[in-house]
């Protein structure tokens, strides 16, 4: 260890150094320094005795007792333990299901896919049990930006029609829904049922917005029919099961489709302005083909989102490859809804 007089001696060479510092500093450690005979130095009237301490420590060759151990100990007590966070890179890494179960049945494609009457679509009643329902997998498992955009529009509504016209007009909403489902089931099963609607809920602007749909749907196989999936166990009421003949890809002509009627007040003629329709869609699918109910396998998706207005409805037709993307992605809120319902057993298990 330097003694704090040859570190004065190099700083005084310094040409960054402006004060010129005499080899005689009467704090020194040296005592050859002491016996000479200077000009007397600024540094000599300070108080030794007051700074005797800061001077020790300076020069003093004593390792400190502190180790980072010790530090992260004083830290855990002063501020709590480290919270360790995900990583950019560990956030923006894709989510991939731990779940193997496919979306298709190849044992059924081998099968007669012929019903007993062809004539008389299969409509199976929903029976409740402790099988959670597809929409409720997808209510409780929304993102924060869904529930966002959805609270959003429910306090604009509610500023411009007040809490009592709001409710009225969710009740509306539901009711024209009901309306519109019971009115394509009619059409699409038998003309009897036709005959016990009324004319209003016939000639509505949903219905007359499908009929450029509807032309073209046949082999009607399932109306408003539950579906429950044996393995992954969850159940659902699907719209229909038929076969669109409107389709631009050759190879998908033919095949069954789970079809999904929706009515919206506006537009939404991508897609992806249906939200998780999709994932319903090919939620029922999946079911279908694991349910023993259906003698028949499916492999498509459409959705047909109606009009009040009357103007033609927007169909997003689903084929095999896009049903395989949302059934990985149906799958992960499969799985969230699983092990959020497990959290709460554990927190409540009363």
């Amino acid at each position: 260890m330097q003694s704090l007089s040859g570190i004065c001696k190099k700083l005084g060479r310094s040409s960054k150094f402006f004060l010129q510092l005499t080899p005689s500093v009467g704090f020194s450690t040296s005592c050859n320094f002491c016996s000479q005979k200077k000009k007397k130095s600024p540094y000599q009237e300070v108080d030794q005795d007051k700074y005797s301490n800061l001077i020790r420590s300076i020069v003093s060759t004593r390792v400190s007792s502190q180790t980072p151990e010790s530090l992260f100990q004083e830290d855990d007590l002063l501020y709590g333990p480290v919270s360790k966070c995900k990583t950019q890179e560990q956030e923006s890494r894709p989510k991939v299901t731990q779940n193997t179960v496919l979306l298709l049945n190849p044992e059924k494609r081998n099968r007669s896919d012929t019903l007993p009457d062809s004539s008389i679509p299969l409509k199976i009643p929903l029976q409740k049990n402790k099988m959670p329902s597809v929409t409720r997998i997808l209510q409780q498992t929304m993102t924060a930006k869904q529930i966002l955009i959805l609270e959003r529009w429910k306090q604009r509504m509610i500023l411009e029609l007040g809490e009592d016209g709001f409710a009225e007009h969710t009740s509306e909403i539901f009711l024209q829904g009901k309306h519109f489902h019971e009115a394509l089931e009619a059409i699409l099963s038998s003309q009897d049922q036709l005959k016990e609607l009324d004319e209003k809920t016939i000639s509505s602007g949903y219905v007359a917005s499908v009929q450029h749909v509807l032309k073209d749907i046949s082999g009607v196989r399932a109306l408003e029919s539950a579906v429950h999936h044996e393995t992954l166990k969850y159940l659902g009421l699907l719209d229909c099961v038929a076969e669109y003949r409107f389709l631009c890809c050759f190879p998908c002509r033919g095949k069954l489709c789970v079809i999904d009627w929706k009515t919206s007040e506006k537009p939404k003629p991508f897609i992806r302005n249906t939200y998780d329709n999709p994932l319903q869609v090919v939620a029922y699918v999946g079911a279908i083909n694991h349910d023993a109910n259906y003698n028949f396998e499916v492999q498509c998706g459409l959705i047909v989102v109606a009009y009040k207005d009357g103007s033609p409805a927007h169909t997003h037709f689903m084929d095999s490859e896009l049903c395989s993307q949302y059934w990985s992605k149906w799958l992960l809120r499969l799985e969230k809804y699983t092990e959020k319902e497990k959290n709460q057993t554990t927190l409540n298990p009363d």
